[in-house]
């Protein structure tokens, strides 16, 4: 365990650095921020006076070495437009987009589970072939799409939901939540469900191939031989046997769910980390922008990590560095 972990952490310091020099190298070469942080109207001298404070007269390698530096030591640079650490803004933003990716992952575990089970059980049947139509649409349609057409018919035609905001939250367990109000509630289904579709579709689709494998099997044959209740065959022996790839490639589906709800942050104004980076982008801020980066980055390979200890767990044949 202690050789993984070290070798694990290495890795990540390897990955890290790399990111960090792509993530700046390609920040410097969209252009000049001075020249839409300042006014249309400004001097030659402001220009080169905000320049100057910005750091950005200096060699770019002069720029990447004092970034780095500062980055050891957990400071990853101060926002142009807000004045702040850009590590503060990010985790002011984190919970809501965490909460919002945690929500659309349990939609598509709590509903997708259950039509993946049955379409397993139950091939060919036209319940069958509706739920695999479903899931294909649910992968085909373009999310910005789906988040639209939520809006037009459950907002705007139905007037059953709001539209956009986080609406009012509240405290559970000393965390700042939208599941504490009724109110915070309701603004979370639209965006949750749009960002669950995806998810929602991948979760058929894997429940169901992994069902219609693991039912021919022998260890399902002797249980049923042996009397064992269809129940029981279902709900321990195979649920346990389909449960670890499918919580693996849920596990890695997590960072993504949190990297890419930019599009429906966006659609539904949902004030997450995924808003704060389009409008970083739009306005150049750089720090904020590499933070952004960096810290998903190391959010992909600890949710990787505690997959790999996941599935340790889950299937003792499964050993740490890749033995068996």
């Amino acid at each position: 365990m202690a050789v993984f972990l070290l070798r694990r952490f290495l890795q990540t310091l390897a990955v890290l650095l790399l990111v960090s020099l792509v993530v700046f190298l390609g920040l410097y070469a969209i252009g000049n921020p001075a020249e839409i942080l300042l006014p249309d109207d400004a001097t030659a001298a402001e220009r080169d006076a905000a320049i100057r404070a910005l750091g950005l007269d200096k060699p770019i390698w002069v720029q990447y070495g004092v970034f780095l530096g500062n980055a050891l030591t957990g400071d990853l640079g101060t926002s142009f437009v807000y004045n702040t650490p850009s590590i503060t803004l990010i985790l002011q933003r984190f919970p809501a987009t965490l909460e919002l990716a945690l929500s659309a992952l349990l939609i598509a575990i709590f509903i997708g589970a259950p039509l993946g089970l049955y379409a397993g059980l139950k091939p060919g049947t036209r319940l069958d072939r509706a739920i695999v139509t479903g899931s294909i649409l649910g992968f085909s349609l373009p999310n910005f799409w789906q988040g639209l057409m939520l809006i037009l018919i459950f907002s705007i035609g139905l007037g059953w939901l709001p539209s956009s905001g986080r609406g009012e939250t509240g405290m559970i367990f000393g965390i700042e939540t939208s599941f504490a109000t009724w109110d915070g509630i309701r603004h979370l289904v639209l965006p949750a469900t749009n960002l669950a579709l995806f998810k929602l579709a991948l979760v058929i689709r894997l429940t169901r191939a992994q069902v219609r494998e693991t039912m021919p099997l022998d260890f399902v044959k002797f249980a049923r031989a042996k009397g064992v209740s269809e129940t029981r065959i279902l709900g321990v022996h195979v649920s346990k046997t389909i449960a670890a790839p499918i919580i693996t490639v849920l596990g890695m589906e997590l960072g993504s769910v949190i990297a890419f709800a930019v599009i429906t942050e966006s659609i539904f104004a949902w004030p997450g980390m995924g808003k704060l980076i389009i409008d970083s982008i739009h306005k150049l801020d750089r720090p904020v922008v590499a933070a952004y980066l960096l810290v998903i980055t190391f959010m992909f390979i600890l949710i990787n990590l505690v997959v790999d200890l996941l599935y340790t767990v889950l299937d003792p044949r499964v050993r740490l560095g890749g033995r068996t």
